[in-house]
């Protein structure tokens, strides 16, 4: 018989080391990573191919360029918060998961140690993720919205919003919320 243990009863207990933070969940695109950033290092005809679905480009998600003030925000977050990267794979780029690891590999470190090693889900329905916080640039799209509802107190910041316009202003707010 498979047992499983409340997130809430594990942090009652200190059954977990990591359960005594909060747990902080960040999307990637567009939030961590530059999604526009890629298509200027794509040829015309790839981008006319793709032009309504530009998420099912092949390799687009290995180039993209982080978001101003990403990497050293998610660094700092990362020793305040049990942080992980919550983010989607389009359904028909399935390539795009291998480059998303490999794309935080690239700028956060692939060693033990690093702040996202092995801390990285993928999913469609993020509000399915027992969690404190959810740091999303499209609060309508996979759940992040439900996020706040299936989590009592659960808090979507809306990346990009005129509350958390950049990672300064998440920082801000996050900061002393630990």
């Amino acid at each position: 018989m498979l047992h499983t243990v409340d997130i809430d009863e594990k942090r009652a207990k200190g059954a977990d080391a990591l359960t005594d933070k909060k747990i902080l969940y960040i999307d990637m695109d567009g939030v961590i990573a530059d999604f526009e950033s890629a298509f200027h290092l794509l040829n015309p005809e790839t981008l006319e191919e793709y032009r309504d679905n530009k998420d099912q480009i092949p390799g687009l998600f290995a180039v993209m360029a982080p978001m101003p003030g990403a990497i050293e925000a998610v660094t700092e977050l990362s020793a305040m918060y049990d942080t992980y990267v919550l983010s989607t794979v389009p359904w028909k780029n399935p390539s795009g998961a291998s480059q998303k690891i490999e794309w935080i590999q690239r700028h956060f470190g692939a060693d033990e140690g690093s702040p996202l090693y092995k801390r990285v889900i993928l999913s469609h329905h993020k509000h399915l993720n027992r969690g404190d916080y959810l740091i999303d640039d499209r609060p309508e799209s996979n759940g992040a919205r439900a996020f706040e509802e299936t989590n009592a107190a659960g808090k979507l910041v809306h990346f990009g919003s005129d509350e958390f316009l950049n990672w300064d202003a998440v920082l801000g707010y996050l900061r002393g919320r630990a």
